[in-house]
């Protein structure tokens, strides 16, 4: 799954779109508009977001040609989780190398 998510985010548009989907739902028509892309290329990063388990796809009742489009949490927290550990293997590895420096000969 987190190489999905990494692969997901591997492109600018995506990472904006998921910018965008942080402060609320949106349409994608809103998304669009908002990264200046056509529809056919908005859709095929939806489509990488959605693969990736980002985001997630709604039919309002009023109206099933509108898809509205928001972030999904789980993958964000394992990413974190993922990055919090390997953080934690380099303060480990950092601070033993630089107790290895400072020893005396």
């Amino acid at each position: 799954m987190l190489d999905r998510t990494l692969a997901a985010l591997a492109d600018p548009h995506r990472r904006r779109v998921v910018e965008l989907l942080r402060e609320r739902p949106r349409r994608a028509g809103e998304l669009a508009e908002a990264l200046g892309l056509n529809p056919p290329a908005l859709s095929r990063h939806l489509r990488t977001l959605k693969a990736g388990g980002l985001v997630e796809e709604a039919h309002p009742e009023f109206d099933a040609r509108v898809r509205i489009y928001s972030l999904r949490p789980e993958p964000m927290a394992d990413l974190k989780a993922w990055l919090a550990e390997t953080e934690r293997l380099w303060v480990d590895q950092l601070a033993a190398f630089k107790a290895h420096l400072e020893r005396p000969e």
